[in-house]
């Protein structure tokens, strides 16, 4: 349940930040990769990543060895933001110029899973979020990819989702202005993909078929 602190209250524009669990989760599964930030001996960091969420848990990924899990896997406080850019905002004004955004804070502390099931379990569901019904195609994954992987997740409770959407906000005397403006669409969109040197003359599976 996503519940309101003062870390998560804004005091701009209040009304474009909403404390809805649905919103939040949407927004969060649509988005392939996260930021998380925390600070360690007075020396700020914030890493961006590829995650999955999973009820109300944002689950990462890493190598054993990274420094960077290894510091948050003590459960020092992180934030985690996510943004999806849906379109530039261009006014009359350079000063009303903006962007129509989705966006996720969570304030949270990592928790480290090392269930060997639970571990091979996140990256079927990564991976199927990152290249959607990909995993049975793949060569399986071995035990010690498993265990060579550190898997860290954190509650989404401690949350917000702020948004802005529409056409520019120009000033009343600048609305006649015989200057163009409106919104120029930015969505993020799949592409056709391009084989590497070891894949020429196989031939494109159908879930990486656009047009199928």
């Amino acid at each position: 349940m996503i519940q309101q602190t003062p870390r998560t209250t804004t005091s701009r524009m209040p009304k474009r930040t909403q404390y809805d669990e649905e919103l939040v989760n949407s927004i969060l599964d649509e988005a392939l990769f996260c930021t998380v930030s925390y600070a360690l001996d007075n020396q700020p960091y914030s890493i961006p990543t590829a995650f999955v969420r999973k009820e109300n848990r944002l689950y990462i990924h890493g190598s054993v060895g990274s420094h960077f899990l290894r510091r948050i896997e003590s459960g020092i406080p992180v934030c985690i933001s996510v943004m999806l850019t849906d379109a530039l905002v261009v006014a009359k004004s350079a000063f009303h110029h903006s962007v129509n955004y989705r966006s996720v804070i969570i304030f949270s502390n990592a928790v480290k899973h090392e269930n060997f099931e639970e571990k091979a379990s996140f990256f079927q569901e990564l991976t199927e979020k990152i290249v959607p019904n990909s995993w049975d195609y793949l060569r399986p994954m071995k035990a010690s990819e498993v265990n060579k992987t550190t898997l860290l997740s954190f509650e989404i409770s401690e949350a917000s989702a702020r948004m802005r959407t529409g056409m520019p906000n120009d000033d009343e005397a600048d609305k006649e202005l015989p200057i163009w403006s409106g919104i120029i669409p930015i969505p993020c969109k799949r592409q056709t993909p391009l084989a590497d040197e070891n894949s020429v003359g196989i031939p494109l599976p159908d879930h990486l078929n656009h047009s199928s």
